[in-house]
């Protein structure tokens, strides 16, 4: 195992909020210094009360990101793809999801979950996501310039997932609140100044969700509705049901995760148009014919999601070099994305880009994101009603980031049209 990384990318430190709150342009040189030295060995960050590990390899090139991906029996999400310190219990409680699962656990979950996404749901869900998208465009008319963030970027994906479970309107920015704490990564905006600060509210918000479903999911077992929270707790595949804590884990995955890549890809969609007017007139020229590119490329060039983890099970050898069994590994998917050897100007934004085999919405495998469908319909909708009613709008200031090593974040921006 290394111990410190070569002389080449010594100054360079992925456990350091210092390097997560750069900007992405110096983020990107720095990855592309390490492609060139891959794998890197890093110390684990701190993370207050948590204890930290041995730290962690960080996989930056295409070729290892997509072979750690398909090969879960060697790269593991157990015991934990989305802390890199091993969480304590209190923590597995409500975050213990299947995205920290492997098969045949992790297998089982998906397979009834997926069974609350019908053909009949998603025509259902699609027809929501419409009328969703005109509803906020009609606030935006209304109120005029104000932060993109929080009155459209934010506002589908919560709506249409708290939609999609059957959760009242009345709880809606209780989800929302809680999501952002489970997501804030170490923003003192959320989290507070101190650890213990930030440990309390984390467990709390995770509560707090898990207990909004788990009233839905006992008032959804005595009279079922026609959402997904419904179809959850009476989803019964060779004797297999859904427990309370498997709900509600799922329901914290589903908030945080479906309002995250949606959000930020609509984010990041408005910033990069403002700062590329020359994609923007052409994807404009003709939405359509775009529309399926260039959301592709939204997603390739702002990559929402930083990294997952994963545990090497065995010793084993991918691309010349020998990991050990109980090895840490960290997918960083910015910098794949942005990887020389598969893409052709890669620092480029192109929404004709094709072909176009990022990893954004993680890499091929059992692991590859569920709603990644529902993702790309979001953000299209979303865009497509911009572009015919308020074709001009653009951001007017750069945009406040989230300080997280984890999501690639966007809190607020100012727009105008």
């Amino acid at each position: 195992m290394l111990s410190t990384p070569p002389a080449e990318v010594a100054d360079i430190d992925l456990s350091s909020m210092k390097f997560w709150s750069r900007s992405p342009s110096e983020r990107h040189r720095d990855f592309a210094r390490l492609r060139r030295h891959a794998p890197v060995f890093f110390a684990e960050p701190e993370m207050g009360p948590i204890p930290t590990g041995p730290g962690y390899y960080a996989l930056v090139r295409h070729a290892d990101v997509i072979e750690a991906s398909r090969t879960p029996q060697v790269f593991a999400s157990e015991p934990s793809a989305i802390s890199i310190p091993d969480m304590p219990q209190e923590f597995a409680e409500y975050f213990g999801s299947m995205i920290n699962m492997d098969d045949p656990r992790h297998a089982r979950l998906r397979r009834i979950v997926s069974r609350g996404f019908t053909p009949r749901m998603l025509a259902k869900l699609d027809d929501d996501v419409r009328r969703e998208a005109a509803l906020i465009v009609d606030g935006l008319l209304e109120k005029g310039p104000c932060d993109f963030v929080s009155e459209v970027a934010a506002r589908l994906p919560l709506n249409i997932i708290c939609a999609m479970m059957g959760i009242p309107e009345d709880l809606r920015e209780t989800v929302f609140a809680d999501s952002n704490i489970v997501l804030a990564g170490n923003d003192p905006d959320y989290l507070g100044e101190d650890a213990d600060t930030a440990v309390r509210r984390l467990l709390e918000a995770g509560a707090e969700l898990s207990g909004i479903l788990a009233e839905l999911a006992g008032e959804r077992r005595r009279r079922p509705a026609d959402d997904l929270t419904s179809a959850l707790v009476h989803a019964n595949i060779d004797g297999e049901l859904l427990t309370d804590q498997e709900l509600g884990s799922f329901f914290i995955l589903l908030a945080v995760a479906g309002n995250e890549t949606t959000r930020n890809g609509i984010s990041h969609a408005l910033k990069l148009l403002t700062l590329h007017p020359d994609q923007r007139e052409l994807w404009w020229s003709d939405f359509e014919a775009h529309a399926g590119t260039a959301v592709e490329e939204v997603i390739r060039y702002a990559s929402p999601v930083n990294w997952m983890r994963r545990t090497v099970t065995r010793d084993h050898e991918m691309n010349g070099v020998h990991y050990r069994a109980g090895d840490k590994v960290l997918l960083i998917y910015p910098s794949a994305n942005r990887d020389e050897e598969v893409f052709d100007r890669p620092d480029a934004f192109d929404v004709t880009r094709s072909p176009n085999p990022h990893v954004g919405f993680g890499g091929p495998g059992p692991h590859f994101c569920l709603g990644a469908h529902l993702a790309r319909r979001e953000i299209t909708v979303m865009l497509r009603e911009l572009h015919r009613r308020v074709p001009g709008i653009h951001s007017t200031a750069p945009p406040q980031r989230l300080l997280s090593s984890f999501v690639n974040g966007i809190k607020s921006m100012p727009c105008a049209f």
